[in-house]
């Protein structure tokens, strides 16, 4: 095989259609938008959910319930086993985590949970735990502050 015998598999490559070529092509004189009307005009589109000054169905359709969405609180999870690339005796913080590169964008905390074993004496502060986090940081001979 040479890069000279290579082409594209059967039916991968479809010519485009070739618009206001002659009435015989097919596509020729009104190249198929029909006969006048706002489609057919240039820049003529209808915006989505427009029913033709209808009430639009999201219009007519009852509101209900709340979304809780704006004050939802978003939480950085940091696993036990992601705090082995810290050196002994360091200390762990949101800064110290975000520069490790694991905690990123906006975040309104840290939590961190018991997944994997911590091998490596390191103080923790400024973060929320698991019960187990907290029984495995403490076993491994670090401090939770």
């Amino acid at each position: 095989m040479r890069l000279h015998n290579l082409s594209p598999r059967p039916g991968a490559k479809k010519r485009r259609k070739r618009l206001g070529s002659g009435e015989s092509s097919g596509t020729g004189k009104t190249s198929g938008k029909g006969h006048k009307g706002q489609k057919a005009r240039s820049g003529g589109s209808i915006r989505l959910g427009f029913e033709g000054g209808q009430m639009p169905l999201i219009r007519r359709l009852p509101k209900r319930g709340f979304n809780n969405a704006a004050f939802k609180l978003r939480i950085a999870v940091v696993n036990l086993d992601d705090l082995n690339d810290f050196e002994d005796g360091a200390t762990v913080d949101e800064a110290a985590l975000r520069q490790q590169g694991l905690v990123r964008g906006t975040v309104d905390g840290v939590k961190i949970l018991a997944r994997g074993e911590l091998k490596k004496k390191v103080t923790i502060s400024g973060a929320k735990f698991s019960e187990a986090a907290k029984r495995k940081i403490e076993a491994a001979g670090g401090k939770i502050s």
